[in-house]
Protein backbone atom coordinates (compact mmCIF):
# COMPACT_ATOMS: atom_id res chain seq x y z
CA UNK A 1 0.00 0.00 0.00
CA UNK A 2 2.80 2.40 0.90
CA UNK A 3 4.90 1.63 -2.31
CA UNK A 4 2.12 2.10 -4.40
CA UNK A 5 1.22 5.41 -2.74
CA UNK A 6 5.09 6.65 -3.36
CA UNK A 7 4.85 5.17 -6.92
CA UNK A 8 1.88 7.67 -7.57
CA UNK A 9 3.61 10.60 -5.72
CA UNK A 10 6.41 10.21 -7.94
CA UNK A 11 4.56 9.75 -10.77
CA UNK A 12 2.70 12.57 -10.20
CA UNK A 13 5.40 15.07 -9.33
CA UNK A 14 7.48 13.77 -12.41
CA UNK A 15 4.61 14.55 -14.71
CA UNK A 16 3.86 18.09 -13.22
CA UNK A 17 7.75 18.96 -13.27
CA UNK A 18 7.75 18.04 -16.75
CA UNK A 19 4.83 19.60 -17.95
CA UNK A 20 6.46 22.96 -15.87
CA UNK A 21 9.81 22.63 -17.41
CA UNK A 22 8.78 21.84 -20.98
CA UNK A 23 6.58 24.45 -20.80
CA UNK A 24 8.52 27.13 -19.75
CA UNK A 25 11.84 25.95 -21.60
CA UNK A 26 11.15 27.68 -24.87
CA UNK A 27 10.38 30.47 -23.88
CA UNK A 28 14.03 30.90 -21.72
CA UNK A 29 15.61 30.16 -24.94
CA UNK A 30 13.65 32.56 -26.54
CA UNK A 31 15.10 35.11 -23.73
CA UNK A 32 18.44 34.04 -23.63
CA UNK A 33 18.94 34.44 -27.49
CA UNK A 34 17.37 37.90 -27.07
CA UNK A 35 19.80 38.47 -24.49
CA UNK A 36 23.14 37.57 -26.51
CA UNK A 37 21.63 39.50 -29.76
CA UNK A 38 21.55 42.77 -27.32
CA UNK A 39 24.71 42.43 -25.35
CA UNK A 40 26.51 42.09 -29.10
CA UNK A 41 24.75 44.29 -31.26
CA UNK A 42 22.84 46.91 -28.82
CA UNK A 43 25.43 49.73 -27.54
CA UNK A 44 25.14 51.49 -24.61
CA UNK A 45 25.06 54.75 -26.05
CA UNK A 46 22.18 53.79 -28.48
CA UNK A 47 20.37 52.63 -25.33
CA UNK A 48 20.68 55.79 -23.16
CA UNK A 49 19.97 58.44 -26.31
CA UNK A 50 16.10 56.44 -26.56
CA UNK A 51 15.78 56.34 -22.56
CA UNK A 52 13.14 59.16 -21.62
CA UNK A 53 14.77 61.48 -19.08
CA UNK A 54 11.14 61.98 -17.16
CA UNK A 55 10.98 59.16 -14.64
CA UNK A 56 7.27 58.47 -15.69
CA UNK A 57 7.64 58.17 -18.84
CA UNK A 58 10.90 56.32 -18.62
CA UNK A 59 8.74 53.56 -16.29
CA UNK A 60 5.90 53.66 -18.68
CA UNK A 61 8.05 52.97 -21.64
CA UNK A 62 9.94 49.98 -19.52
CA UNK A 63 6.46 48.44 -19.27
CA UNK A 64 5.38 48.35 -22.94
CA UNK A 65 8.46 46.69 -24.28
CA UNK A 66 6.90 44.00 -23.74
CA UNK A 67 5.30 44.93 -27.20
CA UNK A 68 8.55 44.56 -29.16
CA UNK A 69 10.17 41.72 -26.97
CA UNK A 70 7.16 38.62 -27.07
CA UNK A 71 9.00 37.03 -23.55
CA UNK A 72 6.92 35.52 -20.91
CA UNK A 73 7.74 34.97 -17.10
CA UNK A 74 10.86 32.95 -17.68
CA UNK A 75 12.36 34.59 -21.29
CA UNK A 76 12.22 38.41 -19.79
CA UNK A 77 14.41 37.67 -16.15
CA UNK A 78 17.77 37.01 -18.41
CA UNK A 79 16.85 39.79 -21.30
CA UNK A 80 16.43 42.35 -18.24
CA UNK A 81 19.43 41.24 -16.79
CA UNK A 82 21.23 41.96 -20.31
CA UNK A 83 19.71 45.28 -20.20
CA UNK A 84 20.99 46.35 -16.76
CA UNK A 85 24.64 45.54 -17.96
CA UNK A 86 23.93 47.94 -20.32
CA UNK A 87 22.88 50.44 -17.79
CA UNK A 88 19.35 50.46 -18.19
CA UNK A 89 18.05 51.67 -15.11
CA UNK A 90 16.57 49.17 -12.45
CA UNK A 91 12.97 51.19 -12.14
CA UNK A 92 12.83 50.81 -16.35
CA UNK A 93 14.17 47.25 -16.31
CA UNK A 94 11.90 46.06 -13.20
CA UNK A 95 8.58 48.00 -15.04
CA UNK A 96 9.42 45.54 -18.14
CA UNK A 97 9.63 42.60 -16.33
CA UNK A 98 6.40 42.40 -14.56
CA UNK A 99 4.64 44.03 -17.76
CA UNK A 100 6.15 42.16 -20.73
CA UNK A 101 4.93 38.44 -19.61
CA UNK A 102 1.26 39.74 -20.14
CA UNK A 103 1.87 42.69 -22.47
CA UNK A 104 3.28 41.39 -25.41
CA UNK A 105 1.65 40.33 -28.71
CA UNK A 106 1.45 36.20 -28.06
CA UNK A 107 -0.11 36.52 -24.32
CA UNK A 108 -2.80 39.47 -25.91
CA UNK A 109 -3.91 37.14 -28.36
CA UNK A 110 -3.99 34.03 -26.47
CA UNK A 111 -6.10 36.48 -23.60
CA UNK A 112 -8.22 37.54 -26.68
CA UNK A 113 -8.91 33.89 -27.56
CA UNK A 114 -9.66 33.01 -24.43
CA UNK A 115 -11.97 35.91 -23.02
CA UNK A 116 -12.88 38.29 -26.26
CA UNK A 117 -12.25 41.88 -26.14
CA UNK A 118 -14.64 41.78 -22.73
CA UNK A 119 -14.00 42.97 -19.43
CA UNK A 120 -11.24 40.44 -18.32
CA UNK A 121 -9.03 40.93 -21.81
CA UNK A 122 -8.81 44.59 -20.65
CA UNK A 123 -8.67 44.14 -16.92
CA UNK A 124 -5.67 42.12 -17.72
CA UNK A 125 -4.05 44.48 -20.08
CA UNK A 126 -4.74 47.89 -18.26
CA UNK A 127 -4.56 46.55 -14.32
CA UNK A 128 -0.96 44.67 -15.52
CA UNK A 129 0.22 47.80 -16.96
CA UNK A 130 -0.69 50.10 -13.84
CA UNK A 131 0.69 47.65 -11.29
CA UNK A 132 4.19 47.45 -13.50
CA UNK A 133 4.42 51.52 -13.82
CA UNK A 134 3.50 51.97 -9.93
CA UNK A 135 5.39 49.55 -8.88
CA UNK A 136 8.33 50.89 -11.02
CA UNK A 137 7.87 54.21 -9.88
CA UNK A 138 8.33 52.89 -6.29
CA UNK A 139 11.70 51.03 -6.87
CA UNK A 140 12.57 54.36 -8.86
CA UNK A 141 13.57 56.01 -5.64
CA UNK A 142 15.62 53.91 -4.09
CA UNK A 143 19.50 53.67 -5.37
CA UNK A 144 20.31 50.74 -7.46
CA UNK A 145 23.28 49.72 -4.98
CA UNK A 146 19.98 48.23 -3.15
CA UNK A 147 18.57 46.38 -5.83
CA UNK A 148 20.55 45.15 -7.99
CA UNK A 149 23.34 42.30 -7.58
CA UNK A 150 26.59 43.81 -8.26
CA UNK A 151 28.34 43.35 -11.66
CA UNK A 152 30.97 41.61 -10.13
CA UNK A 153 28.90 39.02 -8.50
CA UNK A 154 27.36 38.02 -11.76
CA UNK A 155 28.55 34.85 -13.77
CA UNK A 156 31.13 36.20 -15.69
CA UNK A 157 29.21 35.51 -18.81
CA UNK A 158 27.26 37.83 -18.08
CA UNK A 159 29.52 40.59 -17.62
CA UNK A 160 31.77 40.15 -21.04
CA UNK A 161 31.33 43.41 -23.31
CA UNK A 162 30.77 41.96 -26.40
CA UNK A 163 29.21 44.68 -28.26
CA UNK A 164 30.54 47.82 -29.92
CA UNK A 165 33.34 45.54 -31.82
CA UNK A 166 33.54 47.06 -35.79
CA UNK A 167 36.20 44.71 -36.91
CA UNK A 168 34.06 41.51 -36.88
CA UNK A 169 31.82 40.37 -39.34
CA UNK A 170 27.67 40.13 -39.17
CA UNK A 171 28.76 36.21 -39.33
CA UNK A 172 31.15 36.23 -36.21
CA UNK A 173 28.15 38.77 -34.22
CA UNK A 174 25.61 35.87 -34.91
CA UNK A 175 27.89 33.27 -33.74
CA UNK A 176 29.17 35.22 -30.56
CA UNK A 177 25.97 35.98 -29.39
CA UNK A 178 24.61 32.22 -29.99
CA UNK A 179 27.67 31.35 -27.94
CA UNK A 180 26.29 34.10 -24.97
CA UNK A 181 22.92 32.79 -25.25
CA UNK A 182 23.94 29.46 -24.54
CA UNK A 183 26.06 29.89 -21.78
CA UNK A 184 23.23 32.16 -20.48
CA UNK A 185 20.69 29.52 -20.78
CA UNK A 186 22.95 27.02 -19.07
CA UNK A 187 23.29 29.31 -15.99
CA UNK A 188 19.77 30.78 -15.71
CA UNK A 189 18.32 27.01 -16.87
CA UNK A 190 19.56 25.59 -13.02
CA UNK A 191 17.01 28.03 -11.51
CA UNK A 192 14.42 27.12 -13.60
CA UNK A 193 14.83 23.74 -12.71
CA UNK A 194 14.83 24.46 -9.07
CA UNK A 195 11.74 26.68 -9.46
CA UNK A 196 9.70 23.71 -11.64
CA UNK A 197 10.85 20.90 -8.90
CA UNK A 198 9.22 23.11 -6.07
CA UNK A 199 6.32 23.94 -7.88
CA UNK A 200 6.01 20.53 -8.68
CA UNK A 201 6.21 19.54 -5.09
CA UNK A 202 4.06 21.97 -4.00
CA UNK A 203 1.29 20.95 -6.17
CA UNK A 204 1.72 16.77 -5.49
CA UNK A 205 1.76 18.02 -1.71
CA UNK A 206 -1.07 20.53 -2.41
CA UNK A 207 -3.68 19.54 -5.18
CA UNK A 208 -5.50 22.10 -7.31
CA UNK A 209 -8.64 20.58 -6.05
CA UNK A 210 -8.28 21.39 -2.29
CA UNK A 211 -7.23 25.27 -2.45
CA UNK A 212 -10.28 25.45 -4.51
CA UNK A 213 -12.71 24.04 -2.12
CA UNK A 214 -11.38 26.62 0.64
CA UNK A 215 -13.77 28.80 -0.58
CA UNK A 216 -15.03 31.07 -3.27
CA UNK A 217 -15.98 35.10 -1.47
CA UNK A 218 -15.12 37.69 -2.75
CA UNK A 219 -11.82 38.77 -0.68
CA UNK A 220 -11.03 34.93 -0.18
CA UNK A 221 -11.57 33.86 -3.88
CA UNK A 222 -8.66 36.71 -4.76
CA UNK A 223 -6.41 35.16 -2.51
CA UNK A 224 -7.01 31.47 -3.34
CA UNK A 225 -6.61 32.05 -7.22
CA UNK A 226 -3.28 34.29 -6.82
CA UNK A 227 -1.94 31.39 -4.62
CA UNK A 228 -2.68 29.10 -7.37
CA UNK A 229 -1.28 31.06 -9.87
CA UNK A 230 1.71 30.96 -7.81
CA UNK A 231 1.47 27.35 -7.16
CA UNK A 232 0.73 26.08 -10.66
CA UNK A 233 3.78 28.39 -12.21
CA UNK A 234 1.98 28.51 -15.83
CA UNK A 235 3.53 30.62 -18.19
CA UNK A 236 1.32 33.47 -19.73
CA UNK A 237 1.42 32.36 -23.09
CA UNK A 238 -1.14 29.29 -21.77
CA UNK A 239 -2.98 30.92 -18.37
CA UNK A 240 -6.02 32.63 -20.00
CA UNK A 241 -7.44 29.12 -20.95
CA UNK A 242 -6.68 27.72 -17.03
CA UNK A 243 -8.56 30.61 -16.17
CA UNK A 244 -11.60 30.05 -18.32
CA UNK A 245 -12.26 26.68 -16.90
CA UNK A 246 -12.63 28.80 -13.67
CA UNK A 247 -14.90 31.91 -14.85
CA UNK A 248 -17.98 29.76 -13.97
CA UNK A 249 -17.13 29.59 -10.44
CA UNK A 250 -15.05 32.44 -9.32
CA UNK A 251 -15.60 36.04 -9.57
CA UNK A 252 -14.18 38.86 -12.66
CA UNK A 253 -11.77 39.80 -9.69
CA UNK A 254 -10.70 36.86 -8.55
CA UNK A 255 -10.07 35.68 -12.52
CA UNK A 256 -8.12 38.94 -13.24
CA UNK A 257 -6.00 38.61 -9.97
CA UNK A 258 -4.74 35.04 -11.16
CA UNK A 259 -3.94 35.97 -15.07
CA UNK A 260 -2.18 39.21 -13.62
CA UNK A 261 -0.07 38.22 -10.90
CA UNK A 262 0.83 35.09 -11.71
CA UNK A 263 2.72 35.76 -14.73
CA UNK A 264 4.57 38.33 -12.65
CA UNK A 265 5.32 36.29 -9.59
CA UNK A 266 5.73 32.64 -9.36
CA UNK A 267 7.58 29.95 -7.91
CA UNK A 268 9.86 29.44 -10.69
CA UNK A 269 10.03 33.49 -11.58
CA UNK A 270 10.97 34.13 -8.16
CA UNK A 271 14.17 31.63 -8.33
CA UNK A 272 15.09 33.38 -11.74
CA UNK A 273 14.88 36.48 -9.93
CA UNK A 274 17.39 35.62 -7.87
CA UNK A 275 20.35 35.83 -10.27
CA UNK A 276 19.13 39.60 -10.93
CA UNK A 277 18.00 41.04 -7.41
CA UNK A 278 18.79 41.40 -3.63
CA UNK A 279 17.06 38.99 -1.74
CA UNK A 280 15.33 42.35 0.00
CA UNK A 281 14.10 43.74 -3.55
CA UNK A 282 12.86 40.02 -4.63
CA UNK A 283 10.90 40.10 -0.98
CA UNK A 284 9.47 43.29 -2.63
CA UNK A 285 9.05 42.52 -6.15
CA UNK A 286 7.07 39.55 -4.90
CA UNK A 287 4.84 41.73 -2.11
CA UNK A 288 4.50 45.37 -3.53
CA UNK A 289 2.12 44.03 -7.00
CA UNK A 290 0.42 41.45 -4.87
CA UNK A 291 -0.98 44.24 -2.59
CA UNK A 292 -1.57 46.10 -5.51
CA UNK A 293 -3.25 43.60 -7.45
CA UNK A 294 -5.26 42.32 -4.41
CA UNK A 295 -6.66 46.29 -3.89
CA UNK A 296 -7.47 46.73 -7.59
CA UNK A 297 -9.57 43.08 -8.12
CA UNK A 298 -11.40 43.41 -4.34
CA UNK A 299 -12.60 47.03 -5.68
CA UNK A 300 -13.84 45.35 -8.83
CA UNK A 301 -15.32 42.51 -7.05
CA UNK A 302 -16.89 44.45 -3.84
CA UNK A 303 -17.74 48.03 -6.17
CA UNK A 304 -18.37 47.48 -9.49
CA UNK A 305 -19.99 43.69 -8.79
CA UNK A 306 -18.71 42.43 -12.05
Amino acid sequence: MVFSQIITFASTFTTIFLGIFIEALPYLILGTLASGIVEVFVKREALFMRLPKNRFFGVLMGALLGLIFPVCECGVVPLTRRLYTKGLPPAIGIAFLLAAPVLNPIVILSTYTAFGFGVIFWGRMVISLVVAVITGLIFSMLPESELLIPINEVPVCSTHTHSGSEKQSFKEKILQSASIAIEELFEMGKYLILGGLLAALMQTLLPQNTLLAMGTGPFISILLLVALAVLLSICSTVDAFVALSFAASFSTGSILAFLIYGPMVDIKSIFLFTRVFKKKTVAYLAIIPLFLVVLITLFINYRLGI
